[in-house]
């Protein structure tokens, strides 16, 4: 059993009951996965908010790149692999390795954040750099404009939770402009926090994963 860098997040919480050495939030991540392995029967998530990030994902790295000047950098396609973890960087050049998050809208795009806001993300970065041996990687928040698409269902959601049928162009320049960042400097746009690679957080990662496939094993036997 590996682990998707994406999903160490869910491995490090903490549990709440005195002796327990995995979290509820662990146990059912594990679940789901010995389901998957066992029964090839995979839960699926996807949202409006992971649609937009697909989608805009190529965008964001270009507008990182324009903004940061990092030279030639390119998507990366190469899944990586060791003995505790897989995962796909956004970009993994010789020189650099990066993450891009798109937020939904300006309300969460952390403006104002000095420190890494979110710590999935965080583990997220630790896990690649244990995969490439880099020693930092940056995680790049983008704010870009969301796709036609999304911003015409966003338009509907909103019309019903009016309780509107007929459209009001008052709700649909609402949704559009907070959808829409072109009056924002590029600059502004792009918030970069650097990721130092932690050695001890990393032999955490693999301690935990460790203990995560004994659950794992033990639910395969049951199944």
């Amino acid at each position: 059993m590996k682990i998707r860098c994406s999903q160490i997040g869910k491995l490090m919480t903490s549990p709440k009951t005195k002796g327990e050495v995995l979290s509820k939030t662990t146990k059912t991540y594990i679940q789901e996965l010995a389901i998957e392995h066992k029964y090839g029967i995979r839960k699926e998530f996807w949202s409006r908010y992971t649609d937009k990030g697909n989608e805009v994902e190529d965008e964001g790295i270009e507008l990182v790149n324009d903004v940061l000047d990092l030279g030639f950098i390119y998507k990366n396609d190469e899944n990586l692999i060791n003995d505790y973890l897989t995962g796909t960087p956004d970009v993994n050049t010789n020189e650099i390795l990066l993450d891009v998050k798109c937020s939904w809208d300006a309300t969460t795009f952390p403006f104002f954040e000095t420190e890494c806001p979110n710590k999935d993300y965080y583990y997220q970065l630790q896990g690649y750099m244990c995969l490439s041996g880099k020693d930092e990687a940056l995680l790049c928040y983008c704010l870009v404009n969301t796709p036609f698409q999304i911003v015409e269902d966003e338009v509907r959601r909103e019309h019903w939770k009016q309780g509107l049928i007929d459209e009001n162009l008052d709700v649909r320049d609402f949704v559009q402009k907070k959808h829409n960042f072109d009056h924002i400097p590029k600059e502004k746009r792009v918030k970069v926090f650097k990721i130092a690679k932690d050695e001890a957080v990393i032999e955490q990662i693999k301690e935990r994963i460790e203990l995560s496939r004994v659950y794992y094993n033990n639910l395969i036997n049951e199944l």
